[in-house]
């Protein structure tokens, strides 16, 4: 199971890379052992931070090995739609911040696993698509959901209905992703980011992130009473007493995550 997702740890990150050559298709194997992943992770004191990518500069990911959908077997296709929701709802909460750094083509699932992290960039020769309808299927993976609430109606029913392919300067345009950098450098570039997420408190990232993803409830008025909620909820941590002691002693926090 390691072989199909490579797991490395550096300090407080976490990188998972995509070892299904060619193309880096996704499995339910590969898919369960993501969620397996993200629940240790959720469970580590020392990660806040964690990136998905992959050796492959022409492929990210594209998706699901559509060999495994060549049947009749409801009951298959099934078992596979609910590892991707499974998979990707676990990695869309996960409790520290998850950069997808993205080489090359990204399709179907490959573009699903990146659209539940919280900070997407690509290299420049990166390709992004949903192109389930050509074959005829649909996003399984939050596609559907996540893409409309990321870029817009507009543009998402062009990539899912449509089936347009948006490349990396466009991809950028619309929001899909928040930076592109140039070839062989996107893991470094996601490594920089994540140095960043170690000068944030933990626990602040965390209810920070659960506020943010509630607002795509629609209800926006409801969260107002949780932010104030969780902002007192911090004064029962270590990390909250931490944070505003080093301010005022002029030193950096020593988080933990607590």
């Amino acid at each position: 199971m390691s072989d199909l997702l490579k797991l490395e740890k550096r300090g407080h990150v976490a990188i998972i890379t995509l070892n299904n050559p060619p193309a880096n298709t996704w499995t339910p194997e590969s898919l369960n052992y993501l969620k397996t992943i993200v629940g240790e992770l959720n469970a580590d004191k020392e990660n806040y931070s964690l990136i998905i990518t992959s050796d492959s500069e022409k492929f990210f990911s594209a998706g699901a090995d559509l060999n495994r959908f060549n049947h009749d077997d409801k009951g298959l296709s099934f078992e596979f739609s609910a590892a991707f929701g499974s998979a990707f709802e676990a990695l869309a909460d996960y409790q520290g911040v998850s950069i997808s750094a993205i080489t090359g083509f990204a399709m179907g699932g490959g573009l699903e696993v990146a659209l539940s992290c919280d900070v997407r960039i690509c290299e420049e020769q990166a390709q992004m698509a949903l192109p389930e309808a050509s074959v005829g299927l649909l996003p399984c993976g939050l596609g559907s959901q996540q893409l409309s609430w990321l870029i817009g109606e507009g543009w998402a029913k062009r990539m899912i209905l449509l089936g347009e392919r948006i490349k990396a300067p466009q991809a950028e345009k619309i929001g899909l992703v928040s930076e592109v950098v140039g070839t062989g450098t996107v893991l470094t570039r996601a490594l920089e980011l994540a140095a960043k997420v170690e000068g944030q408190s933990p626990t602040s990232v965390r209810y920070c992130k659960e506020l943010i993803m509630q607002a795509r409830s629609g209800d926006i008025n409801s969260v107002f009473a949780k932010e104030r909620e969780l902002f007192v909820k911090l004064w029962d941590t270590q990390d909250q007493k931490e944070g505003v002691s080093a301010f005022v002693e002029k030193r950096k926090p020593q988080w933990k995550n607590s």
